[in-house]
């Protein structure tokens, strides 16, 4: 008997199973279809002796002090702040675009204010910002827009940006001065050992068990369980009842090269040619010194994994109807980036799971202090 059932082994369910276990002393169960723990920040090394993440570049920033510290029980830090180039017109160009990217770009000599008044020249005035294009050429303007945004969306999620929302690109800042890093967090770092093993050691607990390359389907009534925890996309716990909810795929493609180095930044955008969307080269983000290597290449598919929620408001209204099916499912908790149907950061989803554990606390406490005795059955039911 299991006091809960935890259903993917990412972000969400790890600090889940950490959390009940060592705060509660609850007996946890973990499972994860895949063949390892850490979800997509999986990584490893290769072949070459190169850590790669697995899925793609993983770069931890936040501005919740909570967040951070809480993860630093489980590993040490590499400072790391990320920058990224775009092939813009045969350049490499910063994005976010800053005063750089245009200088460079246009051959000009702008300053901060300059560009500020260049910026506001070319914006399109739009009443109602709802859609990705609304949002940047009403900041500045369509030309940019063709150049930096609408090809990288358009491969990156199978559709013209103005049939998305306007959360795609409003987290892509503009900015008038020359700052060229990714992310404007406060917290900005790598593991030093990598992801995985911090999620080794956050899940080395007697009380918690884990079975890898093991279906929630297949064992959700073979196993005596009080309460579940479930992280994966919660269109297939309900089966699907309302229809699918569209997600979009990646596919990786993963290459060693015998040089030091390809290119000067961990990731290179391809937001005109190229039938991929980016390059990352790992050895910037680890630190790793070695004379070779290893690069993965992005290639997005609406086949495979899931792995961003398509925002359209036809796939928000159809998730409302199964998050009402959730609030009224008793004993399941929905957490995480694919229960939820947010594009979440690594560190949102744990705060997210923090959250959901401290809500845990207080429901669960309080209906054990309400009802003596065994309150809960020991088997949940099989969705409907």
């Amino acid at each position: 008997m299991f006091d809960w059932l935890i259903v993917g082994a990412g972000f969400a369910g790890s600090v889940l199973a950490e959390r009940l276990a060592s705060q509660r002393g609850d007996k946890v169960l973990l499972i994860d279809r895949r063949p390892h723990i850490g979800g997509n920040a999986y990584d490893r090394y290769d072949d070459a002796g190169l850590l790669i993440h697995q899925y793609g570049p993983h770069i931890f920033h936040t501005n919740s002090e909570q967040i951070f510290d809480y993860l630093s029980q489980f590993t040490g830090w590499r400072p790391y702040e990320h920058r990224v180039l775009a092939e813009v017109d045969d350049q490499l160009l910063p994005i976010p675009i800053n005063l750089d990217t245009i200088n460079r770009l246009y051959g000009l000599n702008l300053t901060s204010d300059e560009l500020d008044r260049w910026f506001a020249e070319r914006a399109e005035p739009v009443e109602d910002i709802r859609t990705s294009e609304d949002v940047v050429v009403s900041r500045v303007g369509r030309e940019l827009y063709e150049k930096f945004f609408r090809g990288y969306t358009r491969k990156q999620w199978g559709v013209d940006p103005s049939e998305l929302d306007k959360s795609v690109t409003a987290r892509v800042p503009t900015r008038t001065n020359r700052d060229d890093r990714y992310f404007g967090d406060e917290f900005q770092f790598m593991p030093a050992g990598g992801y995985t093993r911090m999620f080794e050691r956050m899940l080395d607990h007697p009380n918690i068990r884990i079975m890898l390359q093991t279906d929630f389907a297949e064992i959700r009534n073979e196993i005596r369980y009080r309460r579940l925890i479930f992280t994966g996309p919660i269109d297939e716990y309900f089966g699907f009842r309302f229809g699918k909810l569209p997600y979009r795929s990646l596919q990786f493609r993963h290459v060693t090269l015998d040089k030091e180095w390809h290119q000067p930044v961990a990731v290179v955008n391809y937001p005109q040619e190229r039938d991929y969307t980016r390059v990352t080269e790992y050895k910037h983000l680890t630190g790793q010194k070695h004379p070779r290597t290893s690069l993965t290449y992005e290639h997005p598919s609406d086949e495979g994994d899931p792995y961003y929620p398509v925002p359209r408001p036809e796939n928000a209204a159809r998730f409302k109807q199964y998050d009402a099916l959730a609030r009224e499912t008793p004993d399941v908790w929905f957490v995480g980036r694919l229960a939820t149907y947010r594009y979440y950061n690594m560190d949102q989803v744990v705060g997210q799971a923090l959250s959901a554990f401290r809500r845990i606390e207080n429901e669960v406490s309080g209906r054990a202090a309400r009802e003596p005795g065994p309150a809960l059955v020991d088997t949940l039911q099989p969705a409907p």
